[in-house]
């Protein structure tokens, strides 16, 4: 099968640099789009390719960037910002994408802000990443140097600045209007959804915002056309898809398949399946902020539409496998005393509300809870539901433990009617 993001990078070689990049096809696709297409063709292609957004939402690129105004007297600056945060537990998808191929994603965005006539792009990158941020930075460099960045990009009078940003590192920068917040020297919380940011987003301005492993599908799709993007994919939505698998398998690790590939072929043909001495009981399909399933799930595609059918969501793709030797309980608790410490306590229930139930998982996983207790942690789960907060952080974290609590409801009990923990 072809690999298109991936096809340049392999284990223990550096990254190509930009003259070995172009001798690999890097960049033709700048120069057939801003030389023979119009900014409206590459939003029509986009769309037709069925590009759904990489860092979780699955929200259809092309139709993003038709919202941002591109009348000739509309507002500007405009911008183009990437998200490359990434700071949910399990994800690290985007990582391997801009180390191992920094120009991929820098071709992207050159595209991208052609596409909505941006004037400047920032990568808003979360300062763990130090490797990545000097692997960028050369690359950003190299790319101004040979006319890619900056005036007049390959002669086609369209310009582009690129900056750099290092973030200070929180989660709800995942949520856009927090990002955009953050980088304009604030608070990182987040904003009210109107109006949406490609109207209103970077000081104002109309802002698109759009994931790394998204953008860096782009100059694959001008190169080649939709129909051979959507021939990538097992299902509607097009491409392939940086799949990701951590947990006690024999091979974790990441890898590009196509679009809808079910999770059984991921974590047994690829992951290698259990480590010898563990078996599988459960995976988190998406992230740290999804439901939990299990067996009788395996077979599901992993696509946008395919998972939420049977009661997760695909998310970032990057799976965290739970085994039966691994205590149900002390990973939840784990995963919300995470979510807890991230919660940027813009509203009440999620800033008073996910401390209580960490408070009460370590309760139960340090032998002190009480049978009343379940009914909090649910109750606690439906009032930190989709509506009842300001931003998705608090519904998202949630997630895993309401599935917990039925999945693994025997496991609960067990620690409350013997007040300790069964794998200590």
């Amino acid at each position: 099968m072809e690999r298109p993001l991936t096809k340049n990078i392999r284990d223990g070689m550096e990254p190509l640099h930009i003259k070995d990049y172009e001798k690999a096809g890097g960049y033709q696709a700048v120069h057939k789009a801003l030389k023979t297409m119009a900014p409206k063709e590459i939003v029509d292609l986009v769309s037709a390719a069925n590009l759904r957004g990489r860092g979780g939402a699955g929200f259809p690129t092309g139709q993003k960037w038709a919202t941002v105004p591109t009348d000739d007297d509309g507002p500007r600056p405009k911008y183009l910002v990437v998200d490359a945060d990434e700071m949910e537990p399990g994800a690290f998808k985007d990582r391997i994408l801009m180390e191992g191929d920094p120009h991929q994603l820098i071709e992207g965005l050159v595209l991208g802000a052609y596409a909505i006539q941006a004037d400047l792009a920032i990568i808003f990158l979360r300062h763990e990443y130090t490797k990545v941020a000097k692997t960028l930075t050369w690359a950003i460099a190299e790319a101004y140097e040979q006319g890619y960045l900056g005036s007049n990009i390959a002669g086609s009078g369209f310009s582009l600045q690129l900056h750099l940003h290092i973030s200070a590192g929180r989660y709800i920068c995942g949520e856009g209007t927090a990002m955009l917040n953050s980088m304009q020297g604030g608070r990182a919380v987040p904003r009210h959804r109107l109006p949406h940011p490609t109207i209103a987003g970077l000081w104002g301005k109309p802002t698109n915002i759009n994931n790394a492993e998204t953008l860096c599908n782009v100059p694959h799709i001008v190169n080649n056309g939709a129909d051979w993007f959507k021939g990538l994919s097992r299902c509607k939505d097009g491409g392939t898809k940086i799949y990701g698998v951590s947990g006690k398998v024999k091979r974790p690790g990441a890898w590009e398949l196509p679009m809808g590939t079910p999770i059984r072929e991921i974590l047994e043909e690829h992951a290698g399946g259990m480590r010898e001495g563990v078996n599988f009981r459960a995976v988190i399909p998406g992230g740290a902020s999804t439901e939990f399933l299990a067996e009788e799930h395996l077979d599901v595609p992993m696509d946008y539409d395919s998972v939420p059918k049977v009661g997760s969501r695909m998310g970032t793709g990057t799976m965290i496998v739970l085994d039966d030797q691994t205590c149900p309980v002390g990973m939840v608790h784990n995963l919300e005393h995470f979510f807890a410490r991230e919660s940027c306590g813009w509203c009440t229930p999620c800033r008073e509300g996910l401390p209580w139930a960490e408070r009460i998982l370590k309760d139960i996983e340090e032998g002190r809870g009480q049978p009343e207790h379940l009914r909090r942690l649910e109750k606690l789960g439906k009032d930190l539901w989709l509506g009842r907060t300001f931003c998705p952080l608090a519904p998202g974290a949630v997630e895993p433990l309401r599935s917990a609590l039925v999945l693994f409801r025997e496991d609960f009990e067990r620690h409350i009617r013997e007040k300790r923990c069964p794998w200590r």
